[in-house]
């Protein structure tokens, strides 16, 4: 039991360090649309195996800001959605240490702690907000407002893909003058993304036409996983749409690995990425 305790304070503290060296930028100054429950902040809750860390019960969503170093920044931004089956968000494997490994690459990384639990609607408020406050402080961070991508991971893919073709929708009610500025991300990375064949036959979720200005995709899934069919009726409805998308789907890996170390698809999937990343800003250009 000692052991532990002492490791949930040492997740305690990895995970609030972030929020104390990193600005944390909340989305909503007012009132949080379609929420009735008052801001509070998230509860943490340690993983099972403690390897990692949930974020649950999240009612005030916010940025977290992972800022590269000024000799690497290439001008590009994305917001990182960690997944936890919109029930909690695996904030560490799936959030801070992916935008560390985009700073690594020249990304400004903004890790979104969307709303959850089963607030599917309020987290794609959340994902569009969040979009728009970045475009709106573009200056801020040196960035190219033009050069904004998001990705997502397991239900945090499912966010993605959503935000990736909803964009037209106003899903809330204008809040200020940032609600003027486009909420289409520029580019989409969908990591093990669950949730998008939920339609007839696992077709593709209804909720997910896919309109002619879809932003370009890079899809990473495993064979073994669970929810591997997603990462499969997202590429073909793409493909069939003529949205460029570029998938990679390997036969094993499993659910959830993130960057983790000693799981092939996780020590793949970010070379694979960065490729195509770069790819992608200079077709931006």
């Amino acid at each position: 039991m000692k052991s532990f305790k002492t490791l949930f304070v040492f997740i305690f503290f990895t995970t609030y360090g972030y929020a104390l060296t990193n600005d944390t930028i909340y989305l909503w100054p007012g009132k949080v649309p379609g929420e009735n429950e008052a801001k509070h902040a998230p509860v943490i809750e340690p993983y099972t195996d403690g390897n990692g860390v949930w974020l649950a019960d999240i009612s005030n969503p916010a940025l977290v800001v992972f800022e590269p170093e000024a000799s690497v920044n290439n001008g590009g931004a994305v917001i990182v959605c960690p997944g936890g089956s919109y029930k909690k968000l695996a904030i560490i494997n799936e959030g801070y240490e992916i935008a560390e490994w985009l700073n690594q690459v020249g990304f400004t990384a903004f890790v979104l702690q969307y709303r959850v639990p089963d607030k599917r609607a309020g987290a794609l408020n959340d994902i569009q907000r969040a979009i728009r406050i970045v475009r709106n402080k573009a200056d801020k961070w040196k960035l190219n407002p033009d050069k904004l991508g998001i990705i997502g991971f397991s239900a945090g893919g499912s966010l993605c893909a959503r935000a990736s073709t909803l964009f037209s929708e106003d899903t809330y009610a204008r809040f200020d003058n940032i609600d003027l500025l486009s909420c289409r991300p520029d580019f989409t990375l969908l990591i093990y993304p669950a949730y998008l064949d939920k339609g007839e036959n696992r077709s593709l979720t209804p909720e997910l036409s896919i309109p002619p200005d879809t932003p370009p995709m890079f899809i990473f899934g495993t064979a073994d996983d669970r929810v591997g069919n997603s990462s499969l009726v997202m590429t073909t409805a793409l493909r069939d749409a003529e949205i460029p998308v570029e998938l990679h789907f390997l036969p094993s890996g499993g659910h959830g690995y993130g960057l983790r170390p000693g799981n092939f698809a996780g020590e793949t999937w970010p070379i694979l990425a960065e490729h195509w990343l770069e790819r992608i800003l200079t077709n931006l250009r």
